[in-house]
């Protein structure tokens, strides 16, 4: 009775062991990008930082030149879209593609401009849906790159800019 009480915990044990592995299977890639996401969508920007490694490039093909840091992305991306687009919402269409540390989806990004924009722009008050594609790579479980690329004139016309 002692020897199957001993096999029993040892088997306890094991299943112990194996729970941080389960655990590390929400630093996949997919899954890193996918919680970015949602703290997008939940408007919180400091839970979205969250997933950025310290020395993010985020890229935005309309601009031509990277953002480099946590704390830059944070604030000149992620609270200037946050800010500018309260309602925002950003929906993946589609399953994405997955390749080792690279996470890619086309996508589509909507809301009500209400905010200004951290360029000095005023708000405009008008409602935008605008569809586009992400690239990121994941390292250590958060974002190290990720570039963006959407039609930017037809951005700017559905908010009056242009």
């Amino acid at each position: 009775m002692h020897r199957r009480q001993f096999l029993a915990s040892a088997a306890v044990a094991a299943l112990l062991a194996a729970v941080p592995s389960v655990a590390l299977a929400q630093d996949t890639p997919q899954a890193v990008v996918e919680a970015y996401l949602a703290a997008w969508n939940a408007h919180d920007s400091a839970k979205a930082a969250e997933h950025l490694a310290d020395n993010v490039t985020y890229y935005d093909a309309s601009v031509g030149k990277p953002v480099e840091g946590k704390d830059a992305a944070k604030t000149g991306v992620i609270d200037n879209f946050l800010t500018a687009v309260p309602d925002a919402v950003w929906q993946m269409k589609g399953a994405p593609v997955v390749q080792d540390d690279r996470v890619s989806f086309e996508w589509e990004f909507s809301g009500t401009n209400t905010g200004d924009w951290s360029d000095g722009t005023k708000a405009t008050g008008k409602k935008f849906a605008i569809t586009g594609a992400s690239m990121f790579s994941v390292k250590d479980g958060k974002i190290a790159s990720q570039s963006d690329y959407y039609d930017a004139l037809g951005f700017y016309k559905q908010l009056g800019l242009m």
